[in-house]
């Protein structure tokens, strides 16, 4: 199994902010941020500020799928 942002992704188009819009919002870094564009693992701490620049619950950015 493995996590997917791909929700993310969508939801920063519909609230029309770039992903440098929200590293800077957030407060996380950019390899944070490369990571995500991976759907690599990233630390809970980087999820949780992202959930709250953007309003939204954990579940609003990200899911679990198969590998």
């Amino acid at each position: 199994m493995a996590a997917s942002y791909k929700k993310l992704w969508k939801l920063l188009i519909d609230k029309d902010m770039r992903k440098e819009d929200l590293r800077v919002a957030a407060g996380i870094t950019t390899t944070a941020m490369a990571k995500l564009g991976r759907n690599e693992d990233v630390k809970t701490s980087v999820l949780l500020k992202i959930c709250k620049a953007l309003e939204c619950d954990i579940s609003d950015i990200m899911e679990i799928v198969e590998d």
